[in-house]
């Protein structure tokens, strides 16, 4: 077969990897807000939706049993593309909730199946110096498309609600039917332009469904023998309790009219501010904490990152208390917030790198996101009710409160000092 570049499919797939799961995590939560569900509502129904990534390792093994990686690709690009037609299709019908609902369902969990095949595609389609040289490009374009779902799409949105005279189901209608067009694009286009690596064959023929249940079991009992295993799983579902707590609320907060306590951004400056300016600054922050790890070792930076994915969430409180009318002074807070989240959940996700090391370590990584998923799952369950009932302010000081837990988990960590360090 003709070699594919890695520079025609690598961006665009993670481009395409991106969107689903920011459709599912923040457009979600935008238009339910603006067709008036109240914030218990919202962060319940939405918050069920990180199921399919918090049980995606149980079912990843068993798609090497049925066709190819690219198949699954391709296929559940289309299926995306399926979904994002019915949220359009039902957002306008009077069961409006109940429909989107379950194509978001499908929307998560596609996304979800698309992430397996597309992480295990990327290994067999390129060489051990390609995956290097490209670990940053396919970073950098799924942020892009955080950037393009969290920000340009929520700012079209607003601009489309003004044109048609605030007809917000019929605006985010075109939006989703967009994201159809796109995504049948992406089917298309993959589907003729992904390489056909050798090892990338259908092994329904050759291997037993035993036989892989029977190694997933294995795979999961050797996961639980680790050394440190409960501090470990205290560490993923607690280290980002405030931000678990923050993130949904945060989103409802920034628009919310200032007689519920809220700020009253419009969806084009919610976009610009949350989309753009915190997206810029999540970038920023794990660029630099990536970089300062690389140079020290994890073990040397844990703290300072506690700290940075801890103490910046009080630039809520000020929000929530001052109730800045300046742009600038909110872009400057959120810009403060996500650059210390993005710069603390370096050690997040170097930990899971560190815990997930030995053999199975593929397998045992998978189990460690789905507790990343899980301990944001958790939380946006009762975080909506819990704002609803105390009100915005006290809601942020109960978060600063929730800080303590992580630095209580990453006491007990045992890291090896010179991990993470480059050679």
């Amino acid at each position: 077969m003709k070699e594919r570049n890695p520079w025609a499919w690598v961006p665009t797939l993670y481009f395409a990897e991106g969107l689903p799961y920011i459709a599912v995590t923040v457009l979600a939560i935008e238009i339910y807000m603006q067709l008036g569900l109240s914030d218990a509502e919202i962060t319940f129904y939405t918050s069920w939706l990180y199921l399919p990534w918090v049980i995606k390792p149980f079912w990843s093994p068993f798609l090497d049993l049925c066709k190819t990686k690219r198949w699954w690709i391709t296929t559940m690009q289309l299926l995306l593309g399926a979904a994002f037609a019915g949220v359009a299709f039902t957002i306008q019908a009077d069961w409006w909730l109940q429909g989107s609902i379950c194509f978001f369902w499908m929307l998560a969990f596609s996304s979800a199946t698309h992430d397996v095949a597309a992480d295990g595609f990327y290994m067999m389609g390129l060489d051990q110096h390609e995956q290097a040289f490209f670990v940053g490009i396919r970073s950098t374009f799924y942020r892009l498309s955080m950037i393009v779902g969290k920000g340009v799409l929520i700012m079209l949105a607003g601009v489309l609600q003004v044109m048609f005279r605030y007809q917000i189901k019929f605006s985010w209608s075109l939006i989703f039917y967009g994201l159809t067009g796109l995504f049948i694009a992406f089917y298309l286009y993959h589907n003729f332009i992904l390489p056909h690596p050798k090892e990338d064959v259908n092994h329904e023929e050759k291997q037993d469904a035993k036989v892989i249940f029977h190694e997933f079991l294995m795979t999961f009992a050797t996961f639980f023998k680790k050394k440190q295993i409960l501090t470990a799983i205290a560490f993923m579902l607690l280290f980002r309790l405030p931000e678990a707590l923050l993130t949904p609320i945060s989103q409802l907060f920034l628009q919310a009219q200032s007689s519920k306590g809220g700020l009253g951004l419009s969806p084009q400056e919610f976009g610009l501010v949350n989309g753009t300016v915190g997206v810029i600054g999540l970038l920023a922050g794990g660029i630099i904490g990536g970089m300062l790890v690389s140079k020290d070792g994890l073990k040397k930076w844990l703290w300072p990152m506690t700290f940075a994915i801890t103490i910046p969430n009080v630039a809520y409180v000020y929000l929530a208390y001052v109730m800045p009318d300046s742009l600038i002074a909110i872009n400057t807070c959120v810009f403060f917030e996500n650059f210390g989240y993005g710069f603390g959940f370096s050690a997040y996700m170097l930990f899971m790198i560190y815990f997930s090391q030995g053999e199975h370590k593929t397998s045992h990584y998978a189990l460690c996101t789905g507790f990343m998923a899980l301990s944001m799952l958790i939380p946006g369950l009762f975080a909506g009710a819990l704002a609803q009932f105390v009100g915005y302010r006290m809601f942020f000081v109960i978060v600063m409160l929730s800080c303590l837990l992580p630095f209580v988990v990453a006491s007990f960590l045992k890291v090896d000092s010179e991990f993470g360090r480059r050679e």
